[in-house]
């Protein structure tokens, strides 16, 4: 369940102003269909951009567009392997769909296209070899084992003044001092810090989109894509992207692609020049998802709200795109085949996973899974209950209306929720975080998702809890020693705060990543006090985790906790390790033999994080505000 004062900050909502009860008219919303074209005029693009020979799906279709394109007769010179199995005309006369069959006996080169109407129109359609299959540094896919490192982009650092401004981009000028404009951070920043994310013990970057957003307002976050074949320049060429994800596999990290499925931005040119009008779905006004995905599966619900919630739009510049329709269905398909193979990216996040039509997800996750079986996919799914999250994971539930999610993992709001409401406040309720583990039975394997302590949508972690410094190190030790795969937001590690409202201040310029800044938190130096002790304390920890599989891949045990104090352990055949959070502010006597089961074979342990020796195991007498890593020894 998305509440309602969450919607401003929304990774969808461009418009920092829009009501929640606008309203715009029908030809606000839906672009009139153009007017026949007396003549083609020639070829503006065809999507994928280029393909490869050796996929295992052979079928290929191209989606050509120009002005009157559909009044030509389109035909393929002859190219061992590949065969133009027919063409089909759209509503629009600006697009023509061709299909293409291409076999295993094909070899890369330059398809010959040509258009015959009043004139004659060829296009050389690229072909090339694909190299994912045998290079194991490309799409490596994410595990247990790894810490994801989220950051924006635009947000992080400026490795590239000569993007700043792109001639021609509807938002062209940085201009910091707004939080809603872009701030000049790109790829070239990103990378110039590789060693810091290596330093953190992070294994893999996820960024907010890096796909093209030019929209004329708040365009930094991504999340409105104007074009599904490019990056946004802003960031970097798409070769440079390209380039990163090489480099960042080089360096041992990682690279999580953010996806969105379910909207486009409206200066998208399949918005602004539609093939048809079912490849949006339309109103006859606008109207807004209502943002609950629980009448998906509510066996009293209404188809109503059923509709509302997959076809109503995001917001007002974010078309909602039709799914259903098996045309575009395909079109995103091999978009996101396209972005795997050329780049080699590891993992997919899926944004607002819920909200696209159920049988496409089920669909398209089918898709990627078979042409690249290491790409991870998880989504995010943020709803009110475990169980409607463990609904968009692959589950033990039956099949509701034709779906049964082939979604490999989802983001745990449920123990993120959990952690929030343990940590609030003066009183600690502990007993939030085991139950939010409790209903993991109801995944195929709960260990696969990914745990987090907040993201760009949400106020930080550090002013949830107060400013606690103790409670941050409760919080960390959770993130990084239970169960899942773990995200932290940039700048968690140093201590950045703030609110998600009123002014998006949740999604500052990272300290030290831009000219002039008066702290550089990238360095040792810069991060004096609290700061440097936040990263130290995280960052060894994730290091002890990188080093010590057992708090990744390690079985899980859970005591249901007592007077404030939640005990863990991870355990496997390499060793064992006790986590115990003491929420309560006072120091508190914990009894070893509540533990017998898991000491069985230890006399002592050492906490990782202080080296502190822990020689009797029958007692312990845990500080207020705690959090101990104890391996335990024999």
């Amino acid at each position: 369940m998305i509440s309602a004062r969450f919607l401003p900050l929304l990774a969808g909502a461009v418009l920092a102003t829009a009501s929640p009860a606008a309203a715009v008219s029908a030809s606000a919303v839906t672009a009139a269909t153009p007017a026949p074209a007396a003549k083609p005029a020639g070829i503006q693009r065809i999507d994928p951009t280029f393909w490869w020979v050796g996929m295992k799906n052979p079928k290929l279709q191209l989606l050509v567009h120009g002005p009157g394109i559909a009044n030509s007769t389109a035909t393929l010179r002859a190219y061992e392997g590949v065969t133009l199995d027919g063409v089909q005309k759209l509503e629009s006369p600006n697009y023509l769909l061709l299909n293409l069959t291409i076999r295993p006996t094909a070899k890369p080169g330059k398809l010959q296209l040509e258009f015959k109407g009043d004139k004659k129109t060829t296009y050389s359609y690229e072909l090339r070899q694909r190299t994912t299959p045998g290079d194991q540094q490309k799409v490596q896919g994410l595990t247990q084992q790894d810490f994801i490192y989220f950051l924006m982009p635009d947000r992080f650092s400026n490795g590239d003044p000569k993007n700043d401004y792109i001639k021609g981009m509807r938002a062209p000028q940085v201009a910091r001092d707004s939080m809603y404009s872009r701030h000049g951070g790109d790829l070239k920043g990103i990378e110039n810090h590789f060693d810091y994310f290596k330093s953190l013990g992070a294994t893999a970057l996820w960024m907010t989109p890096v796909t093209e957003n030019d929209m004329p307002k708040a365009s930094y976050h991504g999340y409105a894509l104007t074009d599904y074949y490019n990056t946004d320049r802003r960031y970097g060429t798409l070769e440079e992207y390209r380039q990163f994800v090489e480099k960042a596999h080089k360096n041992g990290l990682k690279v999580v692609h953010d996806v969105v499925l379910n909207h486009m931005g409206s200066k998208n040119y399949l918005f602004l020049d539609q093939p048809a009008k079912d490849w949006f779905n339309q109103w006859p006004q606008f109207t807004r998802s209502n943002y609950n995905s629980s009448a998906l599966n509510d066996p009293y619900g209404s188809e109503l709200d059923r509709k509302l919630y997959n076809k109503g739009w995001f917001d007002t510049t974010m078309p909602d795109v039709n799914q259903s329709n098996p045309l575009v269905a395909n079109y995103l398909i091999q978009n996101f085949l396209w972005w795997v193979e050329y780049t080699g990216l590891d993992a997919y996040r899926i944004d607002t996973y819920p909200y696209s039509d159920p049988k496409f997800l089920m669909q398209w996750g089918q898709a990627m899974q078979e042409e690249f079986p290491r790409l991870f996919l998880f989504g995010e799914a943020w709803v009110g209950s475990t169980a409607q999250q463990a609904f968009f994971a692959r589950n033990i539930f039956q099949p509701v209306d034709g779906f049964k999610s082939n979604l490999e993992s989802v983001f745990d709001f449920q123990s993120q929720g959990a952690l929030h409401d343990a940590l609030r406040g003066d009183q600690p309720n502990m007993n939030r975080l085991y139950e939010a583990l409790q209903g993991d039975w109801m995944y195929e394997d709960a260990s696969r998702n990914v745990t987090f302590l907040d993201n760009h949508d949400m106020s930080r972690f550090y002013s949830v809890i107060g400013e606690d410094f103790g409670k941050y190190k409760l919080g960390v030790t959770w993130l990084l020693t239970s169960r899942g795969i773990p995200q932290l937001y940039y700048g968690t590690e140093v201590l950045m705060k703030n609110l998600s409202n009123p002014d998006g201040k949740v999604r500052e310029d990272f300290p030290g990543g831009f000219a002039g800044d008066k702290q550089n938190y990238f360095t040792a130096a810069g991060r004096t006090g609290q700061a440097g002790e936040a990263f130290n304390y995280l960052s060894k920890l994730a290091l002890y985790r990188k080093a010590n599989p057992v708090l990744a891949t390690g079985k899980l045990m859970q005591f249901i906790p007592q007077d404030g104090v939640y005990t863990y352990f991870r355990y496997s055949d390499a060793g064992t390790v006790m986590v115990m959070l003491n929420g309560n502010k006072e120091e508190k006597t914990v009894d070893g033999a509540r533990f017998a089961e898991r000491f069985t074979g230890f006399s002592s342990g050492t906490e990782v994080t202080t080296g502190a020796a822990l020689s009797d195991l029958k007692s312990f007498k845990i500080p207020g505000r705690t959090a101990w890593v104890v391996e335990l020894k024999k």
